[in-house]
């Protein structure tokens, strides 16, 4: 007899928690390596994908009889550091069950939800796999990092190209289906250095830096409170300010980082193309400053008649009795890598998202039920 849910979901969590994966270094190879024999007993087809030696990912595919949609379900191992041990008032590696919620490092994000998912792949396996279509999992690493070797190389390299994807997040077992996309880029000036004490023998580069982002904040203190959709807004920050080298010396050289975020309807490259239309208007020498794409990734928007998004506020209101909610994301999830293949991507997973990145993290078992139920039964509407 199988354990109840409750308890294998809690067995579980408390396996992957003292299973390190914090970013740095964002090693991957145990944690994966264990839900790679999981997957394999169930009966799923499973591959260890690695891009970079130490950063292992899984994928685990589980076809049906019939043809049907592919639906794959992710959720990413690595976690951030620790912090600040003195604030934990337990091991952070080690999972501490009390008060209704299980604790420790990336419990919530995304531990929590990774437990689900393997629960729900074994149980979907153990009653017979989907009767139609194709199921896939992936647990991948490199997500806090925002880097290249996780979901970004499965799609890369073709090893995951679904349907409809459905991330674990902390969302309180409520919906995100649109994100803004995110385009950074990086500004430099370039000066003559010259002696302090005679600064007009010199050309400084920060007050040149000072005055491109001055003009370019202006710029998008007019033109980005016209963009929004829904709760989501056009937002630009300057992340990193870096010039000279001594309090004396005029400085020659400085550096600016600058995050965009854009609705859906915009994209990286135009908002590219804005910012460096802009900067190059304000009249500086064209020899004297550089703007330079960095990364960037579209937003994305499910569409409300999608039959993965009908599939969730039907199980959410059989499971729950109440209408699923959709919330407004501030950051950004690894569906971003699928912005553009026109597929319906949704956040879902139980916890909440204050917990993240948090001493003394935790994630409650109750969720965690309610999340594995609510799952299943999207599973069932999707693939039989």
């Amino acid at each position: 007899m199988p354990r109840p849910l409750k308890s294998e979901l809690v067995s579980i969590l408390s396996d992957l928690i003292p299973l390190a994966s914090p970013y740095p270094p964002g090693t991957s190879v145990e944690i994966c390596a264990y839900a790679a024999r999981r997957l394999k007993k169930a009966g799923y087809k499973v591959e260890i994908a690695t891009r970079t030696k130490g950063v292992d990912n899984v994928v685990a595919h589980l076809k049906g009889k019939k043809a049907g949609p592919s639906v794959a379900f992710n959720a990413h191992v690595d976690t951030v550091g620790v912090g600040e041990r003195a604030n934990w008032k337990s091991d952070p590696f080690k999972a501490l069950v009390r008060g209704g919620l299980v604790h420790g490092l990336g419990a919530g994000n995304c531990k929590g939800s990774m437990a689900v998912q393997l629960w729900l792949a074994e149980e979907i396996a153990r009653q017979g796999g989907p009767a139609r279509g194709e199921l896939v999992f992936t647990f991948v690493a490199d997500e806090e990092n925002l880097g290249p070797d996780g979901m970004a190389f499965l799609r890369a390299s073709g090893r995951v190209r679904p349907d409809v994807l459905i991330l674990g997040a902390q969302t309180e077992n409520n919906l995100i289906v649109a994100e803004r996309g995110v385009m950074w880029a990086r500004i430099t000036t370039r000066g003559r250095a010259a002696h302090a004490g005679n600064p007009a023998a010199g050309d400084n580069a920060i007050l040149r830096m000072m005055r491109l982002v001055g003009g370019l904040q202006s710029y998008y203190d007019k033109a980005l409170p016209r963009r929004k959709a829904g709760a989501m807004s056009s937002t630009v920050n300057v992340g990193m300010f870096h010039g000279g080298h001594n309090t004396n010396v005029v400085p020659s050289a400085c550096t600016v980082e600058i995050d965009r975020r854009l609705l859906p309807d915009e994209k990286v490259k135009d908002a590219f193309k804005e910012l460096k239309r802009v900067v190059d208007g304000m009249g500086e020498p064209r020899a004297s400053y550089n703007v330079e794409f960095l990364t960037g990734t579209n937003g994305f928007t499910a569409p409300a008649n999608g039959a993965a998004v009908t599939a969730f506020e039907n199980a959410i209101k059989g499971q729950t009795g109440r209408k699923a909610k959709f919330l407004n994301a501030t950051g950004v999830s690894d569906g971003r890598y699928y912005a553009d293949d026109g597929i319906e991507i949704i956040n879902f997973g139980p916890g909440s998202g204050v917990q993240g990145h948090a001493a003394n993290e935790s994630v409650p078992i109750a969720g965690m039920v309610e999340a594995a139920n609510i799952q299943f039964e999207v599973v069932k509407r999707l693939l039989g």
